[in-house]
């Protein structure tokens, strides 16, 4: 929290009301939120907590805590983005790994909606402002290709797609152990945990559908590398399920092991494919994304 200090003397500050010679010295603050500090005894003159009205006197020293006020809208940042696609209506993208999808509580910036703002201004206004162009989320942890939408049509078909369960979503991820059969799906239902609400968990008292595919595509000592289809979009689906089968993902810290010795770059999980029904010529569209540098160095040295 900043805090700063001023002395009056004769040449600067002295006689002068208290919430002025703030105002005149603190740039970021205006003089009304100025003095909602100093109504909130925040602010402080030979360590007495003083009225705005009060006139300064030479030698006094004025004390001033305060919070910078957040700033208005969502901020375009120039942040370089993976680009797969783009046309006038939609845009697919790469998202990296350790990239937070839209701005939140406490968390402002250098997220993908910043980045987009910045190359494609075209994009606010079209839904939710913190969510411009967002139709579907991935975690920040997970890297992979994303669909945003460019204008209002757009959002509202790619919505109902995803709704329907009409979007086809590919991911590559590492888990530990063997599965038990080359193919096979999870069926639980999940939600909110019953203790642990910041948690996706089977054991929910509001349980919503949740359903994922799986094939082997290969297998090592400790690991098995698969193929995953979700069938349904939930929160974490993927992470909840692997870990409820007892073969949870690499590198997931909230849901798998938190411990280990083998040193993972991140979560290993990477949504490789994505398709879906163009918003304006209704075909179907395809993309695909190799699997990180990082992903795949871990597997080289398996």
């Amino acid at each position: 929290m900043p805090k700063k200090e001023f002395i009056a003397t004769p040449l600067s500050g002295l006689g002068q009301r208290l919430d002025v010679f703030l105002s005149e010295r603190i740039s970021e603050l205006t003089r009304s939120q100025i003095k909602k500090l100093i109504e909130a005894k925040r602010v402080r003159v030979n360590g007495v907590v003083s009225k705005s009205s009060h006139r300064l006197k030479e030698g006094e020293r004025v004390e001033i805590e305060y919070e910078l006020p957040e700033p208005k809208g969502i901020q375009p940042e120039d942040i370089p983005l993976d680009m797969v696609y783009s046309d006038n209506t939609i845009l697919v993208v790469d998202k990296l790994s350790g990239m937070v999808v839209h701005p939140g509580a406490g968390n402002r910036t250098h997220t993908l909606v910043n980045a987009l703002l910045f190359h494609f201004p075209d994009i606010e206004g079209v839904g939710p402002e913190e969510r411009a162009g967002i139709v579907h989320r991935l975690d920040k942890e997970t890297s992979g290709l994303m669909v945003i939408a460019r204008n209002g049509n757009a959002y509202s078909q790619l919505q109902r797609q995803f709704k329907r369960r009409e979007v086809e979503k590919l991911y590559l991820g590492l888990v530990w152990g063997k599965m038990p059969e080359k193919k096979g799906e999870f069926k639980w239902a999940i939600g909110r945990h019953v203790k642990h609400g910041e948690r996706i968990s089977v054991s929910t008292k509001k349980p919503k559908d949740a359903l994922t595919q799986y094939s082997v595509q290969k297998e090592y000592e400790e690991f098995t590398l698969l193929e995953i289809r979700p069938l349904t979009g939930r929160t974490h689906q993927i992470r909840v399920h692997l870990a409820t089968s007892g073969h949870p993902l690499v590198g997931d810290t909230r849901y798998g092991r938190r411990k280990t010795k083998i040193h993972v770059p991140r979560l290993f999980l990477h949504a490789s494919g994505l398709s879906f029904m163009h918003p304006d010529t209704e075909q179907r569209i395809e993309f695909s994304s190799p699997m990180p540098k990082d992903l795949k160095d871990f597997l080289d040295k398996l």
